[in-house]
């Protein structure tokens, strides 16, 4: 599987020392929560979100092309995924989105199949 999902795309405003911890995360159809934690490791980037009351108080862990801008001033990011498409995706799990490429393989699978706002 490609890396490039686990990239952020040179026009979503990352930084390399880029700090994305509480900022907002809005989905293309309206706010999902906020960043938990977040990667800056090449080719292994992301951000976990914490989705609060919106679903039940689950985390997802969204691979880092699926961001399509950072608004460091308003610190809130923009996602090219619907609520829905995240609510659906693979449970984010605590233990194995370090280490487990399987489970890597996993998430970058379910969010590359669905390709950039479908």
């Amino acid at each position: 599987m490609s890396n490039e999902i686990w990239s952020y795309t040179p026009t979503a405003g990352h930084g390399p020392d880029a700090d994305l911890a509480g900022y907002k995360v809005e989905a293309a159809d309206g706010h999902i929560g906020k960043v938990d934690k977040h990667s800056n490791e090449v080719a292994n980037q992301y951000i976990v979100v914490d989705t609060g009351p919106w679903i039940f108080g689950k985390k997802v862990l969204l691979p880092a092309s699926t961001v399509t801008a950072i608004d460091h001033e308003d610190r809130k990011i923009l996602v090219s995924r619907t609520k829905e498409q995240i609510k659906d995706a693979p449970e984010f799990d605590e233990e194995k989105h370090l280490g487990d490429p399987a489970y890597r393989d996993q998430i970058g699978g379910y969010y590359g199949g669905l390709g950039p706002g479908h």
